[in-house]
């Protein structure tokens, strides 16, 4: 059911040959960092944006083939795995899908050039207002041909980095998005957190930032039902992250109870550490499945992975990324538990996949509320 393209088998080559070759050295040396060099290195090979329009800079590909990258350098290089799915599923993604000309020409080619700082974050979480989005308090109000927009948010990821967030607002006839630049007067930066994979999210206010229409995304009741689809992408680009890392962790452990030797013999050839690397191959595997279902069903129908298939594959991804994560730092024993060692930074890491792009208990509503609706789909 899954077999690849021709093309699509190249993609995923010639990125892990890449990654292999430009950032497995450094691959966990960023604390906390966005690896700019690495984001070049894809920028000069044509590997950043490939599923936006060639117009833009893009590779005119699709949003699976952007999974792909993303699984595909992730094995190697986690923290340019992140960036690169937050700018190729998230903020960007959504500036292309529903931006005005304009928008488009002015966010998306400096990102896919791999510009410093030209990364789009996305900000929805305010202090009273995380999965519950109808509490939310930032609001747009008219002002003649812009909008006054007033608020706050917090948990935002890549301020630092980002030229502008797609920013969740409240207009007056309801919920929907635009486009908000940092550097706006207005835009006051109240402090910045670091979450426990030492990387940072920011808490920003909004004193009546003067936004001009054209930056305006989603509005509407129509409108922001096509938000809420887009946010499906996001969700599999998180999917596929946590698939990566995953896949990073399994390589290491086998590589790892490989060299170990105990009792005279490698540790890998003892039948308990056989069958860990035999579960953590069965669950990254059936995540993969998930994913790869719910990405092509999307691209044949035309539109964006369903509600059911979407909360379905992030549950299952965000637990197996945690358990085979966990299973690995076992097969690696105190060394893995030391700070600084790829299994420590990747279980931090980890960890945040039940959080970010909705929770674990968000999903489980999600899905319940799909089958009460829908009934078990057909496979057929």
């Amino acid at each position: 059911m899954f077999n690849l393209s021709n093309e699509q088998e190249m993609l995923v080559s010639s990125l892990e040959e890449l990654a292999e070759r430009e950032f497995a050295d450094d691959a966990f040396e960023w604390n906390g960092e966005v690896p700019w060099d690495n984001i070049a290195t894809l920028a000069e090979h044509g590997f950043l944006g490939i599923n936006f329009p060639m117009e833009y800079g893009g590779g005119g590909m699709t949003e699976f083939d952007a999974m792909l990258s993303v699984e595909a350098v992730g094995r190697v290089c986690p923290d340019t795995a992140e960036y690169l799915f937050t700018q190729q599923m998230v903020g960007p993604r959504e500036i292309e899908m529903f931006g005005t000309e304009a928008d488009k020409e002015r966010y998306l080619p400096p990102m896919i050039e791999g510009e410093k700082d030209s990364a789009v974050a996305v900000a929805i979480s305010e202090p009273e207002a995380g999965s519950d989005v109808g509490a939310m308090n930032t609001r747009a109000e008219e002002d003649g041909d812009d909008l006054i927009v007033n608020g706050e948010k917090i948990w935002v990821s890549n301020v630092p980095h980002s030229a502008a967030a797609v920013t969740w607002v409240k207009f007056p006839e309801g919920l929907g998005s635009l486009i908000i630049d940092f550097d706006a007067e207005g835009i006051e930066v109240a402090q910045h957190y670091t979450n426990m994979a030492e990387h940072t999210q920011t808490q920003f206010y909004m004193n009546d930032v003067r936004v001009p229409k054209e930056n305006v995304l989603t509005r509407g009741k129509e409108g922001f039902k096509q938000q809420l689809k887009a946010l499906n992408w996001e969700r599999m680009g998180s999917v596929t992250f946590a698939n990566s890392m995953a896949r990073c962790a399994l390589d290491k452990a086998i590589e790892y109870a490989g060299q170990r030797e105990q009792f005279d013999q490698p540790i890998g050839d003892f039948q308990g550490i056989e069958w860990k690397l035999a579960d953590m191959a069965k669950e990254l595997e059936a995540s993969r499945a998930l994913a790869y279902r719910a990405a092509i069903d999307a691209h044949n129908r035309g539109e964006a992975p369903d509600r059911l298939q979407t909360s379905l594959a992030k549950l299952y991804s965000s637990e197996m990324v945690e358990k085979v994560v966990t299973e690995a730092l076992q097969i690696h024993g105190a060394n893995g538990y030391q700070q600084g060692h790829p299994l420590e930074y990747l279980y931090r890491l980890a960890r945040g996949r039940r959080l970010a792009a909705g929770t674990d208990e968000i999903q489980k509503t999600q899905i319940a509320d799909a089958l009460k609706k829908d009934g078990v789909p057909s496979l057929l």
